[in-house]
């Protein structure tokens, strides 16, 4: 089966914001070693309007989907809230973008003290978990597809105790008719 245009677009999407900053981190590199970083700025600019442009055809994509029952409501928010995501990281990656200004004072003396108190300059650089450090991109999407499979295996549980329950309920319902 042929991946939906949304989520591939969407996966796109993530990998244009996953590029954007380690663009981000090499420019902040050759200022720190004084080389010139004005290609770099020019390509990051432009990404992030590219990424601006894909993020604004998610969100037309799935107004269209949802409008015409494509998709499930419930399906619609969850990728709604995939593109309210994609749109923090874009403006967390405009605002470190634009951060390039910091003084290196600032920056050193953020050294000994935990970091630059303004925000974190690079929303990539979060802590990963255990589970998921040392993997690489196959490994992790190995890895949410194992996730997803346990979790349908619990909801194809769920839903038969659902109806088993369900029977039950008719069958008590069919047996008070009978008594009354």
């Amino acid at each position: 089966m042929a991946p939906e245009p949304w989520l591939s677009q969407y996966d796109a999407a993530c990998q244009l914001a996953q590029d954007i900053a380690e663009r981000i981190q090499e420019r902040n590199r050759y200022q720190r070693n004084g080389e010139s970083s004005a290609k770099l700025n020019v390509i990051i600019r432009s990404s992030l309007q590219n990424l601006r442009e894909k993020i604004d055809q998610l969100k037309d994509l799935l107004l269209r989907a949802v409008s015409t029952r494509q998709i499930t409501q419930l399906e619609g928010d969850r990728r709604q809230n995939l593109v309210d995501d994609l749109l923090t990281r874009h403006k967390q990656l405009q605002a470190s973008y634009q951060n390039e200004g910091l003084e290196p004072d600032v920056n050193r003396s953020s050294l000994m003290t935990g970091g630059v108190k303004r925000g974190v300059t690079n929303p990539w650089l979060l802590e990963e978990s255990e589970e998921t450090r040392g993997l690489g991109f196959d490994d992790l999407r190995q890895q949410q597809q194992r996730i997803i499979e346990e979790q349908d295996a619990g909801l194809e549980a769920l839903s038969s105790i659902i109806s088993r329950q369900k029977l039950m309920g008719q069958e008590i319902g069919n047996e008070l008719d009978e008594q009354n």
